[in-house]
């Protein structure tokens, strides 16, 4: 009788261990994913008891929130509609939020270590304070005229993107990615309404809740020639130095010749290297990857943010918005050594070479910056939900810097010609200096072509107050001319607030 009552015993004792060990395993390590759980109901209206702090630019709240009376207490408002939907995103009821509702979403919702105090006061009073504000670096003008600009462009591409930043500090002017959508049918307390809205938008022609700003990478044309140049320049070539050009280039192992965009342009047999910046001229910069090497421009390609995988936008320092990688492909042969028509494509910016509109600006921004490339970020500063105590303030921070005050300035030089004396004309306006680069870069073989601009704005004094990229994707002809207007326009704006920021 004993042993039968102690074989019992010592399995109640093992499934009693086995049942305390799962116990402290779920509060331990599950705790959270089942707190959070879309599915948990409870945390979903706890959530909504508490109003979520704004998110602002420019003293302007992009995103609100306001009372419904049901049991959801609060609705996720956007007034601006499509205009910052790729900065903001959306934070909806049954679906995952995205932009910087996700990645501020703790502050916002009042749940952050640094609001700690706020809650514990909440207990002894009852009340619900709201969730703390986010405040943007987004200058609105920039962002009404990189967003009218890519709306209304004058060559009807479907699909684009801009982005502009302070050069100075990092901080982002403008975000706009082409075609945009309304975030409000997404936070709807209607998850049906909500599915069937985002259901609509994945499927929809163009892709509209991908961020091409950050997100998308395209060949970037003859922008990239600014990065062989700047190697150019650090191996003893200077920018009045004449470089071997000529109408068609046939690079070494290729029988598909190089030529220039159109007869006129360098048919020269040598040119100097700031007249190839500035007539753009596809041979020159072929045969001058070719000399230079593929490990002389993939370096420096690196040095400028090519290859980078962790960059992140938001706040410094912290997790952001996801940006992809640009690259340089391998520009090597089948046995994997160089190959010079692979270099020779990829030094004009073809082949397989991709970049995002971000690491444009960051090209433009460090040319305008003396070679420092700064870190770029979204977010200026975290207060408190009564405004009172700010708990973060952005203090700019340098990326890297992929090229020296020399070479800055002699990049800057040629990029100033291009838009004096060159293809960027579009981009100039009264007041300032404006240097750039414009690119066109095939997009397939029965689609038209990419229109690019890279572009930077000084002030009277030489300071440096945007940097910008533009992309109209499948463009046709016109597109970088249109790239280089739209750019334009955005530094203008982005210059009138520069004052106040």
């Amino acid at each position: 009788m004993n042993a039968p009552l102690r074989r019992v015993g010592v399995v109640a004792m093992v499934l009693f261990g086995l049942l305390f060990a799962n116990l402290n395993w779920i509060q331990a390590y599950k705790a959270d994913e089942y707190r959070n759980s879309d599915y948990n109901g409870r945390v979903q209206v706890a959530e909504y008891e508490r109003k979520r702090g704004n998110i602002e630019a420019g003293g302007t709240a992009l995103a609100t929130s306001k009372e419904t009376g049901g049991k959801l207490r609060f609705l996720r408002t956007y007034p601006g509609g499509e205009k910052y939907a790729h900065v903001l995103g959306y934070k909806p009821v049954n679906l995952g939020d995205t932009g910087i509702e996700r990645v501020e979403n703790d502050f916002l919702a009042g749940t952050s270590d640094a609001l700690i105090a706020n809650r514990i006061k909440d207990m002894f009073t009852g009340d619900e304070t709201s969730g703390g504000n986010v405040l943007l670096t987004l200058s609105k003008r920039a962002q009404d005229a990189a967003f009218n600009g890519l709306s209304n462009n004058q060559v009807g591409a479907k699909k684009g993107a801009a982005i502009a930043f302070d050069p100075r500090t990092g901080a982002v002017q403008a975000l706009v990615s082409m075609p945009s959508f309304d975030p409000n049918p997404l936070a709807s307390h209607d998850t049906d309404e909500a599915t069937a809205a985002y259901n609509k938008l994945e499927s929809a022609e163009g892709g509209p809740l991908k961020n091409r700003a950050l997100s998308e990478v395209l060949p970037p044309g003859s922008t990239f020639k600014i990065v062989v140049a700047a190697a150019a320049l650090e191996n003893g070539i200077g920018k009045n130095t004449q470089i071997s050009a000529g109408p068609s280039y046939t690079p070494p192992t290729s029988g598909t010749p190089i030529r220039n965009a159109v007869p006129s342009i360098c048919p020269e047999s040598e040119v100097s290297l700031i007249s190839a910046v500035t007539e753009s001229c596809n041979t020159g910069f072929a045969k001058l990857g070719v000399e230079l090497g593929a490990d002389t421009v993939k370096e420096k390609a690196r040095q400028f943010g090519f290859e980078q995988d962790d960059l992140t936008v938001g706040q410094l320092g912290e997790g952001g918005l996801p940006v992809a990688a640009s690259r340089t492909g391998a520009m090597q042969g089948p046995d994997g050594s160089t190959d010079p028509a692979a270099l020779a494509q990829s030094s004009i910016g073809q082949r397989d070479v991709k970049m995002t509109p971000l690491q444009g600006a960051l090209i433009a921004g460090a040319v305008a910056n003396g070679g420092s490339q700064m870190r770029p970020y979204l977010v200026r500063q975290l207060l408190a939900p009564d405004r009172t105590t700010s708990y973060y303030t952005a203090k700019p921070r340098e990326l890297r810097q992929p090229v020296s005050g020399q070479v800055a300035s002699d990049l800057r030089d040629m990029m100033v010609s291009v838009v004096e004396n060159g293809t960027g004309g579009n981009a100039k306006f009264n007041g300032y200096t404006v240097g750039g680069k414009t690119g066109t870069a095939q997009s397939g073989p029965q689609t038209p072509d990419h229109g690019w601009f890279i572009g930077f704005a000084l002030d009277s004094k030489g300071t440096p107050v945007s940097a910008v990229c533009v992309v109209l994707e499948e463009a046709g002809s016109g597109g970088s001319a249109e790239a280089a207007r739209i750019a334009g326009k955005i530094m203008q704006a982005a210059a009138a607030d520069s004052g106040g920021r």
